[in-house]
This record gives C-alpha cells, sequence and structure tokens, in this order.
C-alpha cells in the first residue's frame, strides 16, 4: 500500500524535527543534503549539482556536505517525491512534468509551443506569475528553489517526422504527464509512460518507435546511436524545478538557510548558462557522429505541427489557468 500524503507530511515533520534537534544536540555534526537526479553528470543539472556541492565546500565547510547521487542511483523521478518528504533526500530537481500529484499549476509548462526559445522562458519564470508557481506547493510539503533548465524539445524517431501524419501509429516514450499524453494523441500517436533511465534500451530494442528530449539528453544518454531521425521541432520545453521538503528547508537556521540559497543561486545560474551552450555543442556532436538525420522543418511544416497541437492548450486552460497560460505566451518576444 501506498503511504498517503497525510503519512508522508507527518514522517518529513518527524525527519525535519530530528534534523533541527540533531543539530543543536551536536552541533559539530554536519547537515548531509542529500541530491538525487536522474541524469548524466555531464549535463545540465548534472553539472549544476556539481557546482552547487562545490560552493557548499567551498563556503560552508564541513558545517553542511552536500551528497550528488545522479543517473536515479537513489530515486527515479517517480519516487523522489515521496522520498524527500520521508526525509530520505533534501534536494531534487525533477522535470516540471512530475509535479501533477502536487499542483496542476506547473503542467503549463508541458503545453506544446508555448515558448519560442529560452529567453522567452526566462522573461516569464522571472516575473511575478513564474515565480509565484515555485511556492504554489507548500501546504503540500514541497518548496521551488529554482528553475533548471535542459532545452526546447526535439522528436527523435525510428521514421522520419516532417508532418504531423507521420506521427500516427508510432509509440513515443513520455514522463508522467497528461499534457504530453494528450499532445501525442492529438497526432494519433500512442505516449507510453516509462522512466527515462530505461529509454535506450527501449528504443534500442524497438518497443518505442520514438522520444523527445532537448539535445543535451539525446546525446549524452546516446539516444542518437539508436534513432536514425531526429525532428528539430522546437515543440516543447523540458525544464526542471529544484525542490526541497519545506519541513526540511523551514527547519533551517536562517542564516544557514539564506547561504545555502545564495549557492543554489549561483549554481542554477550556472547551469542556465549549461544549457544554453550545450544545446548547440551537443547538437553539433550528433550532426558529426553521422548516426542520425536531422530533419528540420520548413515554416509551412512547422505549422501543420503548431495546428495539430494547439487544442492541447485549451483542453488543459480550466486547470492551469486561462491568464496564466495568456501570461507565459506573452512572454514570447512577439507579444
Amino acid at each position: 500500500m501506498k503511504p498517503t500524503l497525510a503519512a508522508l507530511s507527518l514522517a518529513a515533520i518527524t525527519a525535519a524535527s530530528t534534523l533541527v534537534t540533531g543539530t543543536a544536540s551536536a552541533a559539530d555534526d554536519p547537515i548531509v543534503i542529500k541530491f538525487s537526479h536522474v541524469v548524466a553528470e555531464n549535463t545540465p543539472k548534472g553539472l549544476m549539482a556539481q557546482k552547487f556541492q562545490e560552493l557548499v565546500a567551498e563556503r560552508m565547510g564541513d558545517r553542511v556536505i552536500v551528497e550528488v547521487y545522479p543517473n536515479s542511483q537513489l530515486f527515479g523521478d517517480d519516487k523522489v517525491l515521496e522520498a524527500m518528504q520521508l526525509g530520505d533526500v533534501q534536494l531534487a530537481a525533477p522535470a516540471l512534468s512530475k509535479f501533477g500529484r502536487y499542483t496542476k499549476k506547473l503542467a503549463l509548462f508541458d503545453l506544446p509551443f508555448l515558448f519560442e526559445d529560452l529567453d522567452a522562458v526566462d522573461r516569464f519564470q522571472q516575473s511575478e506569475a513564474g515565480q509565484g508557481l515555485m511556492s504554489s506547493m507548500e501546504k503540500k510539503g514541497l518548496i521551488g528553489l529554482g528553475y533548471l533548465h535542459s532545452g526546447l524539445k526535439q522528436f527523435s524517431s525510428n521514421e522520419p517526422l516532417r508532418v504531423p501524419e507521420d506521427a500516427a501509429g508510432l509509440k513515443f516514450r513520455i514522463m508522467s504527464s497528461e499534457v504530453l499524453e494528450a499532445q501525442f494523441e492529438a497526432l494519433d500517436a500512442t505516449p507510453l509512460k516509462k522512466p527515462f533511465s530505461e529509454v535506450f534500451t527501449l528504443l534500442q530494442t524497438k518497443a518505442i518507435d520514438g522520444q523527445e528530449s532537448p539535445w543535451s539528453n539525446t546525446y549524452t544518454k546516446k539516444f542518437y546511436e539508436v534513432q536514425p531521425y531526429i525532428t528539430e521541432s522546437n515543440h516543447g520545453l523540458l525544464d526542471y524545478l529544484v525542490v526541497t521538503s519545506s519541513y526540511f528547508w523551514n527547519g533551517l537556521p536562517d542564516d544557514l538557510r539564506a547561504e545555502l540559497k545564495a549557492a543554489l543561486d549561483e549554481a542554477v545560474a550556472y547551469g542556465n548558462q549549461v544549457a544554453r551552450e550545450k544545446e548547440l555543442e551537443d547538437r553539433q556532436k550528433i550532426v558529426e557522429s553521422g548516426r542520425t538525420e536531422i530533419i528540420t522543418l520548413s515554416p509551412e511544416e512547422r505549422a501543420q505541427w503548431v495546428q495539430a497541437m494547439k487544442p492541447v492548450w485549451k483542453q488543459f486552460e480550466d486547470e492551469i489557468g486561462a491568464e496564466l497560460i495568456d501570461a507565459a505566451y506573452a512572454s514570447n518576444r512577439g507579444n
């Protein structure tokens, strides 16, 4: 039987109380922060986590120890939030798609063709509306600490995808997201919710026909080696939310919490710069590999994809909020 949210919250309160009590009674004992994530060390998220670890070591000495666990070594994104509320990890950075159990608002970021580029994403995330979303789960025991880019998503597949009809009947791996499910259903394709750690094998064995990822994940996880086609669609966003348990975070001494937040802000800014650079670098590495054909859509072809997927916005308008969708869309340079 899965633990209830109330049980998880109670466990988290107990864990946080133990942490604060332990720190008070044994001042020389360091606070250990376990940072769990699912991607490789050389991705924007992986490098951000390492940067945070280094900054904390430099600035806080042996008061705080950050342990980083990449590649789903501790938990996958589907389990890490429950583990966080039980006190088993203190930091994670799941994809924004992973928070549906806690809030419907963050599903905004899964809407297809909502943002033109990462500059538009930045403008919205730094706005009052974007910043407000990070505290939307506090009553559920989670606090967002920063948005982290991975990049805009491309389709990879066993078949060339130039127009929406080309995706009909194909099986695509998705994260656990009702919006992403609806996105592929709008193409008459079959979405399959599978852990990120299984994607390469699923592609290699042709158990699925394709997937969607930014260039950095497609390169570092070697998806391009087992997918003959990549369509440069920029159709969606894969971003993460660096998140912690509200009980852990609010249980820290004020001065220590401020120092940790400053280090994390610096690490996130570094990770976001890496994400921009790796979009270009990893795309070029895939081109140079010669292992896959990159399909560039004409304006007319891209317009067909937009037309096919745009109804998904209306489908989730009541859950996400029309005003929030409008605010995000307005962040594009032409609006």
